[in-house]
């Protein structure tokens, strides 16, 4: 196979923009069959060898950076592992995916669970190690800076609410339904602002700040670091605000980080610096949410909605697909 020499940004434009969709709708429509079922690695393990599938059959050197554990915990998508079908041949692509962002979401036929990947040049997304992260952001059209994770959670929401006009009390924040959230829920219920807790879904929740549709002006709590950034690489694409900072419980999860090249462990990440360059994020709706619908079976045809992102061009795409059994 010979395939020709082109820059990385070319690639992304020839190939990689619509057919990243091909892949989350794979994913999706794997483990759609399993909504309900209450088992959340069989959905999960159907979503990932969908996605391996039609990652592999895409004339691309890409390097999976973020994604579901490491080597040994096959049959995951490893950190580490390279896809397409032109190794060592194309320009390299760097990848980050969850093949299915909610598992316990579709084991209980719940609301928001989705495929979703990001793929950047290489170098341009962070290695995040899966630990926690504490993630703050915010929708576009606000002054840069308008919060900070170096802030209080009640002086972000004041400062949104005056960069508004209105009251805190006016402000909506999204916040992950978990213990680990009473401090934080206490200190936004104080300050008067409501708050929409979801069970699951947080690469979901914070698209949701761009969307004025679902109300959300701000996303706040802890949840995990590759999440943050596929998350941060949907922003880099329709715009808004947001800091990620790296989380360690203990020592194994530090020497984890220090193995992936991270050294300052109280850093915090801006957008940028999580989803840099050009990237292309995609997801396809598993079941019904704020973002995309879910798969739907209808006799022998299935029906997938899906949204792909660019951040050199700012297009959004939704696409309606109808796939023949």
């Amino acid at each position: 196979m010979t395939v020709s020499t082109v820059s990385p940004s070319s690639v992304l434009d020839r190939v990689l923009v619509l057919e990243m969709v091909r892949v989350t709708e794979a994913a999706a429509v794997a483990a759609a069959r399993l909504i309900g079922r209450g088992d959340e690695k069989a959905a999960d393990a159907a979503a990932v060898e969908a996605m391996r599938k039609a990652l592999n059959e895409l004339p691309m050197d890409g390097t999976v950076v973020i994604g579901e554990g490491e080597r040994d915990e096959a049959p995951m998508l490893f950190i580490g592992e390279r896809v397409g079908s032109a190794l060592d041949q194309a320009p390299k692509i760097d990848i980050a995916l969850d093949p299915l962002e909610g598992t316990t979401i579709t084991a209980k036929a719940g609301p928001n669970s989705l495929a979703v990947l990001a793929i950047a040049e290489q170098g341009c997304l962070l290695n995040a190690p899966d630990v926690y992260m504490e993630k703050l952001a915010v929708g576009p059209g606000y002054a840069p800076g308008i919060v900070s994770l170096d802030r209080s959670p009640a002086d972000n929401v004041r400062a949104v609410a005056a960069a508004k006009d209105v009251a805190p009390s006016e402000i909506i924040v999204c916040v992950l339904d978990r213990s680990r959230h009473e401090d934080l829920i206490a200190e936004l219920r104080e300050v008067g602002c409501g708050i929409q807790q979801i069970p699951d879904g947080d690469v979901a929740g914070v698209i949701a700040v761009t969307n004025p549709d679902t109300g959300i002006d701000l996303y706040m709590g802890t949840g995990g670091a590759p999440e943050g950034v596929l998350a941060a690489s949907a922003l880099r694409c329709v715009g808004g605000q947001m800091q990620g900072r790296l989380l360690f419980r203990n020592d194994a999860e530090v020497e984890r980080a220090r193995r992936w090249g991270i050294d300052d462990l109280d850093r915090v990440y801006a957008l940028e610096e999580m989803a840099k360059g050009d990237c292309i994020f995609a997801a396809t709706g598993v079941t019904d949410g704020s973002l995309l619908r879910g798969v739907k079976r209808r006799k022998d045809v299935i029906t997938t909605e899906s949204i792909v992102m660019r951040a050199s061009s700012g297009t959004v795409r939704r696409v309606f697909a109808e796939h023949r059994v």
